[in-house]
């Protein structure tokens, strides 16, 4: 088994005081080889979970252990940098924590830390879940960058959420260096004025609300991780029947992140009829890339503020559409779905829906007036749809690699029909193929009756309505199956 290996990792600067190293890691799990912290076990052997506080506030340099003969102190040896902050903030506390450790030859690797509580010790932070939810942003983060100082600044962590002053204060604390620097600076200006008592309840009500979304996003950076092409060709297989110009398009798309680890600097827009399944691609995308995803329906977006926000001079302010998606997702890398992009321009408020969306489009950044603060868009990746992409304006429509989308032929929607709509349909139904069975002139008589729309909605709607009267002939007049032909299917659908 590995060792992780310190010995290549720059030291930071110690003093007298301080017994220990910090070493860079961007690990995003742990392990006894790939530990948060490591304490002398010159001593004695440590036990695999161990009780104890971290002491010496200042310079955090040791943890007392709680054993069965009194307290033994330990020194820490090195710590993962992202985590000194978070050790400091635990020392200043006194919060007794269990540790999982395993001993090796250089020292006691410590993997995990749990708050405990002895006999009504001190709570963590003003909300549950609090250090497993900081550990778990701690990990996902970067390791600081070096000439960052560390003065610059049962399992509840997935579901919890930072709205108390207290613990929001207690993320900043230790956690702050995960946030963009811009975003720093935003958050400290933003906790004085939810403090003070020099201004509104109205305006330190507002100052909170922001700092609990702004500090429950994960604001990760932009680097994307290779995804399997073959993977991703079975994901459109199954959403998608044919289209293979559009599924060469997506796959090199994915091949060029492959490349690059980051996004690239064009967006997809789907442009096609209705019902051709530009949103089951986009979906898909998604799917592909493992990011959250939200939709933004660009037909009931009449007014820029919907997607900006409203300013907090007024008493009902509220952040924007835009905003509110990333506190939904939780983190900052997402897909955003933009439904009928064509609908942009045709805004009825004070200004142009569509001019809001170039700041997120250009990954500049984009700014809520509600949060009052950039926020970075380079983990956001628009996906856009269209029925008439001539009534998109030339700005926008340069945002966009512009993929087309056909309609379906004849035989493909056939196909469509009998091997896809149907069968699910049954399948949701309760219903066996045997006991609903479309002879090849009733299939005819379906793709017939819809040869001049575009898209397979109305097959999908032929297929529930077909599927609905067979199993109402078998549950009323006792039939053991039913048989369409194209007279009776004609009639069903006419």
């Amino acid at each position: 088994m590995p060792v992780f290996d310190f010995s290549d990792i720059p030291n930071d600067k110690k003093d007298s005081e301080c017994t220990y190293t910090t070493f860079r890691s961007n690990e995003k799990e742990t392990s006894p080889e790939k530990p948060i912290l490591l304490l002398s076990n010159s001593k004695r052997r440590w036990k695999h979970h161990s009780c104890g506080v971290f002491t010496n506030p200042k310079k955090q340099t040791t943890f007392e252990f709680k054993e069965d003969d009194g307290t033994v102190s330990a020194d820490i040896l090195r710590v993962d940098a992202r985590f000194t902050g978070l050790l400091r903030w635990l020392g200043e506390n006194h919060i007794n924590v269990r540790l999982s450790g395993e001993n090796q030859k250089d020292g006691y690797a410590v993997y995990k830390i749990r708050e405990i509580a002895f006999g009504g010790g001190t709570k963590l932070s003003a909300e549950d879940g609090f250090l497993q939810f900081m550990i778990e942003r701690l990990l996902a983060s970067n390791a600081p960058s070096e000439e960052h100082s560390d003065e610059d600044l049962d399992e509840m962590g997935d579901d919890m959420k930072l709205t108390s002053l207290q613990s929001i204060t207690d993320f900043m604390t230790c956690a702050g260096r995960t946030l963009p620097d811009n975003i720093q600076l935003w958050a400290r200006r933003n906790l004085a004025v939810a403090r003070s008592h020099e201004v509104s309840p109205e305006e330190r009500r507002h100052a909170q609300r922001a700092l609990s979304i702004m500090m429950n996003i994960q604001w990760k950076n932009n680097y994307f991780e290779a995804i399997d092409p073959k993977e991703a060709r079975r994901i459109l297989d199954e959403e998608l029947y044919g289209m293979e110009r559009v599924k060469q398009r997506i796959i090199e798309t994915i091949i060029q992140i492959n490349r690059t680890h980051t996004l690239p600097a064009y967006g997809l827009l789907l442009v096609g009829p209705a019902g051709t399944g530009k949103s089951q691609i986009a979906y898909a995308v998604a799917r592909i890339l493992k990011l959250p995803w939200t939709t933004l329906d660009m037909s009931s977006i009449n007014d820029p503020e919907q997607l900006t926000g409203s300013s907090r001079i007024y008493a009902n302010a509220k952040p924007g559409i835009i905003m509110e998606a990333f506190s939904m997702a939780g983190e900052s890398n997402l897909v955003f779905i933009i439904n009928e992009l064509d609908k942009a321009a045709s805004g009825k408020g004070n200004g142009n829906p569509a001019d809001v969306l170039l700041t997120l489009l250009d990954n500049l950044g984009f700014t809520d007036n509600y949060m009052e603060c950039m926020i970075p868009t380079v983990g956001v990746y628009p996906i856009a749809t269209a029925n008439d992409k001539d009534q998109i304006s030339a700005p926008l429509m340069s945002r966009f690699a512009v993929i087309d989308i056909p309609d379906y032929t004849s035989d493909e929607k056939k196909i469509i029909f009998s091997k896809f709509a149907l069968p699910k349909v049954l399948k949701r139904m309760g219903l066996r193929e045997e006991e609903c069975i479309v002879t090849e002139e009733a299939l005819d008589a379906v793709i017939e009756q819809f040869a001049n729309t575009s898209g397979i909605r109305d097959l999908e709607q032929a297929a529930e309505h077909i599927a609905a009267n067979a199993l109402y002939q078998i549950e009323v007049d006792h039939v053991e199956r039913v048989v369409f032909d194209g007279a009776m299917v004609r009639s069903l659908l006419a």
